[in-house]
């Protein structure tokens, strides 16, 4: 057997008079005080070597002197390896040959690469010998005189366990039990110690000791097993329960050969979840220790070589056995680890099952230490303050499935991200997703959403323990890469859970697989391999074999025309559930309606808040003063909570208007109450008038914020805003140029009529001299371009939606009707015929004090007769009241003066929207008076008499 470092000896393979190798001589080192003293959690026992010069280069050598070492192996019955005291590094070694005996030769494998040789079996008692000393000996103090050197190099002398002769005596001691025979045939008769050697054999011979019993000795060879035909089923067959070893052989620090108990298998076990320094072979076949290599070997065979022990066989890899070495004094890997002589390795800390976080521990305890092959170590977070490293903090939104953005204590807010987890993702995901269709990550990444669910449920306004592992670098764009800024990656805890961990066991997200060297991970790395490992075999979410689920998650913001759709459901629909997914404003928000799956734009009623700064055609608008402390006073109090809305009406953009409560708050009143806005008038009908005129008053006494300038009106003008309103007429001509099936319209002011006609020629004219390339054009939801008509004209519009290229629904803005085009058919809008240079000329309203049918015959006849009677004709128009989507308004023909709704009423073609305000009640009352003509006549919709439900408004019925 051959160490494979750069301190070599050879076995004894026969008996000590013919048949050693060729041994390596290390002189020992005089006996002098230690300098240096070699680490030693085993507490295994250490000295230092006698003093003593080399024996001469001839036999027999007179007055032999005393020497000592510590005893580092046993090679059989009548050999061992002496070594001395560390000094900086491994020590000297020498082979010591017992004189005057002889012991059967250990077994000796075939050498690998000569097929001629054959494994050479032990003799009769040799491993009882070896065993006898080993047992004996090995770590234990000897002292020994050097009586022959052969001029091959070998030494032969006398050994004693202890400091000095008084100690027992090896030889004796074997030739007593029967485990060597005596040479007689150098005995001289004046040697009284050969003497006694000879009388102490002859009491063994008589006493049937060992070798001298009888039956020859047969049941004393060893079956040696060299080689496992499948080293997995083998390791698999113990079920991991420990088994008695000898360890053979170190080849490095973490590499051993071991034979195992009782059944004699010599294997080799690579500890499980360590590596050490190793020995580069080189070409010529010579080895090259790296750093630390001898210093790590020397640390594991001086506390395990020849030790009995217990290993736990773990797994195999790649035919590799990994297992962990179970000594009485420590475990190996652990001390390794906590000494600098290993560090720690993915790949087989998995199956580790000591407990992976006492290994990691130790490492760090050698890295924050900077011992040996840590020496240089620098930590991913040395540069950071204590309190910078650790702290707690409030989550206050999750960006997505591995970040978070917290508030410290300080007030500022912060991004943490995830220490080594990989959210989920879609591979080559620009390729496969509809090129047509908006790529909206959190909802199109399959388990992206429910991840971001897990995260927002379990941590949203909650306090969290933040450990910082480690900040990655901000690195640049990239071939195929994106940029990405410096990021700090932490472990987030709640309750003493791992949130990483947790997300990684349910399979919504994985870990990141690192270099050997790259310490930029997570400090529970392993626990993050070990939950992943649990998602996998048990086929949770991303690991799953299941169709992965679909988020089909309709987003109406600024579809006006699919929000006029859903209003009726969500107003009677009372307190809706939703999730708020974006703060725009103090106001103004997104919301995820789970029940309806849908995303709309919220605005709260009732209110006036500051609007924050924002792009407008004629530049960038200013924020208005405290615009930016409601914004961030609104995050705080909502942002992705869960929460219940009330919806009233809608905007003409498309925008639903209602109230926000969240845990009983509600929101309109809470921003008036902490003085970031105001009341506004609409919020009189409303139940929470009393409420917000109250909190208003208050913060306008205490002249907070918003209210800081305030000053109180003089007594005379409240009085005089107080006075009723009056109608007021204003009637102005327009041009009819659109309407709806709705009974909405769309009418161009005519004193605006020559610009407009003025713009379209010299548009046209522009257009024929440079005529746009067809198909050049990408049309995007929300962009103005210009579009060709069915007459072969180019018009202004507005793209509304793309369903594809052949596709494009389009608004012309400035006369109000739609249509359906080909991508072809639509250029981009130059600059000098914008909005900003004259603003769309199409106006929406519809009728005052009326109802349209819900009779679609009868619909369809209110139709009709309106565009028979003023489509494409200058009327006169007057704005009554606001609506929720556009003004309602009286318009007159412009010929006559007769009233348009007025008549649709006389004839029975609609019904009276009866409307509360004092000034318009004279309208009211003539609306009425005209519905009930029509009614006593039996006129259209009224043939049938009234057909309206007892319970309408019109009866007196009160909800």
């Amino acid at each position: 057997m051959q160490d494979k470092v750069c301190f070599r000896y050879n076995v004894c393979v026969g008996r000590c008079s013919a048949f050693f190798l060729l041994a390596f001589i290390r002189t020992v080192i005089p006996e002098s005080p230690s300098s240096h003293t070699w680490s030693n959690p085993l507490n295994l026992k250490s000295v230092d070597m006698a003093s003593v010069s080399a024996p001469a280069q001839t036999a027999p050598v007179p007055a032999a002197a005393l020497q000592r070492g510590i005893v580092k192996m046993v090679l059989s019955g009548c050999a061992i390896i002496v070594r001395g005291q560390p000094r900086g590094g491994p020590p000297p070694e020498r082979q010591i040959n017992l004189s005057n005996i002889r012991a059967g030769a250990i077994a000796r494998r075939a050498a690998q690469g000569q097929p001629d040789t054959k494994d050479t079996p032990d003799e009769p008692w040799a491993f009882q010998a070896r065993e006898f000393l080993r047992k004996k000996l090995i770590g234990k103090e000897v002292c020994f005189t050097v009586e022959i050197k052969t001029s091959l190099g070998r030494e032969y002398g006398m050994v004693y366990l202890g400091k000095d002769t008084s100690g027992e005596n090896i030889a004796e001691s074997l030739v007593n039990e029967g485990f060597a025979t005596v040479r007689r045939e150098g005995i001289r008769g004046n040697n009284p110690e050969q003497a006694r050697l000879c009388e102490l054999e002859d009491q063994s011979k008589a006493s049937k000791k060992g070798m001298w019993s009888e039956g020859g000795g047969t049941h004393t060879i060893r079956d040696l097993k060299y080689t496992l035909e499948n080293p997995r089923n083998f390791v698999d067959s113990l079920h991991q329960k420990p088994i008695n070893a000898i360890i053979e052989h170190v080849r490095d620090g973490s590499v051993v050969r071991a034979l195992l108990l009782p059944d004699y298998y010599l294997v080799t076990v690579m500890l499980s979840g360590v590596k050490c320094p190793t020995f580069k072979r080189e070409a010529d076949g010579t080895e090259t220790p790296e750093p630390f290599a001898a210093e790590a070997k020397f640390f594991t065979e001086s506390r395990l070589l020849q030790r009995d022990v217990q290993i736990i066989l773990e797994s195999c890899h790649n035919q590799v056995i990994l297992g962990t070495i179970l000594h009485p004094n420590g475990n190996i890997t652990e001390l390794l680890l906590k000494e600098g002589f290993a560090r720690c390795v993915d790949w087989s800390m998995a199956v580790y099952t000591q407990g992976a976080e006492k290994l990691r521990a130790a490492e760090r305890s050698a890295k924050e230490r900077k011992v040996r092959i840590w020496k240089d170590y620098v930590a991913p977070t040395a540069n950071l303050d204590q309190k910078d490293r650790q702290f707690v903090a409030k989550v206050m939104q999750v960006v997505n499935a591995d970040a978070l953005v917290v508030k410290l204590n300080s007030g500022e807010y912060k991004t943490i991200h995830l220490s080594s987890i990989r959210p989920p993702r879609t591979e080559g995901e620009e390729k496969n997703k509809d090129k047509d269709k908006r790529f909206r990550p959190l909802y199109d990444i399959p388990y992206m959403f429910e991840a971001r669910e897990f995260l927002r449920k379990k941590l949203i306004g909650k306090k969290v323990n933040v450990t910082v592992d480690y900040i990655r670098a901000a690195t640049g764009p990239g071939e195929g890469t994106p940029a990405f800024a410096e990021r700090t990656c932490a472990t987030v805890t709640i309750g003493g859970i791992n949130i990483a961990e947790a997300l990684v066991s349910k399979g919504l997200a994985t870990v990141i697989r690192y270099r050997q060297d790259d310490d930029q991970r997570s400090s529970h790395y392993d626990e993050l391999l070990a939950a992943e490992a649990r998602a996998i075999k048990n086929g949770k979410g991303l690991h799953s074999k299941k169709e992965v689920p679909i988020h089909r998650v309709a987003d109406i913001s600024g579809e006006t025309q699919k929000a006029k759709q859903f209003l009726p459901f969500l107003q009677r629909a009372g307190r809706s559930e939703a999730v708020v997914e974006y703060v725009f404003s103090g106001s103004r928000l997104k919301l995820y309606m789970p029940k309806e799956t849908c995303l709309i734009t919220f605005l709260l009623a009732g209110i006036e808040c500051p609007r924050s700064s924002r792009n407008m055609p004629g530049g960038m608008q200013a924020a208005e003063p405290f615009s930016d402390e409601a914004m961030l006073f609104t995050k705080e109090l909502v942002l992705q909570r869960e929460v219940e809305v009330e919806v009233e009406s809608m905007d003409k953009a498309g925008n639903f208007i209602g109230w926000l409560h969240i845990e009983g708050v509600n929101l309109s009143v809470a921003l008036v109450e902490n003085a970031l806005s105001k009341v506004h008038f609409t919020a009189e009908r409303s139940p929470y008038y009393k409420a917000l005129v109250s909190v208003e008053e208050v913060c306008r006494q205490r002249k907070e914020k918003i209210w800081a300038n305030y000053e109180e009106k003089p007594v005379e003008e409240v009085v005089h805003v107080s006075e009723e309103k009056e109608r007021v007429t204003n009637y102005r001509p327009v041009y009819v140029t659109e309407i709806a099936d709705t009974l909405h319209f769309y009418a161009q002011d005519v004193e605006t009529g020559g610009q407009l006609e003025s713009l379209m020629e010299t548009m046209r004219a522009e257009i024929a001299a440079h005529p746009p390339v067809e198909g050049s054009y990408g049309a995007r939801r929300g962009d103005y371009c210009l579009a060709k008509f069915a007459d072969g004209e180019w018009y202004r519009a507005r793209v509304e939606k793309v369903e594809s290229p052949a596709k494009v629904h389009v608004f012309y803005i400035d006369y109000g009707n739609r249509e359906v085009v080909s991508s072809t058919r639509l250029a981009a809008m130059p600059p000098a015929f914008s909005t900003r240079t004259l603003p769309a000329q199409a106006t929406e309203y519809t009728f005052a004090f009326i109802q349209v049918p819900q009779d679609e015959d009868a619909r369809a006849d209110v139709v009709d007769c309106v565009v028979r009677d003023i489509q494409n004709s200058q009327c006169l128009l007057n704005v009554e009241y606001s609506g929720a989507t556009c003004p309602h308004v009286t318009i007159q023909f412009g010929d006559t003066k007769d009233d348009v709704g007025l008549g649709l009423v006389k004839e029975g073609l609609v019904m009276v929207d009866v409307r509360k305000e004092k000034h318009l009640q004279k309208m009211v009352t003539e609306y009425l008076n005209s519905q009930e003509s029509a009614k006593s006549a039996r006129l259209n919709i009224w043939r049938y008499g009234d057909f309206r439900a007892d319970d309408a408004d019109e009866f007196g019925y009160s909800r």
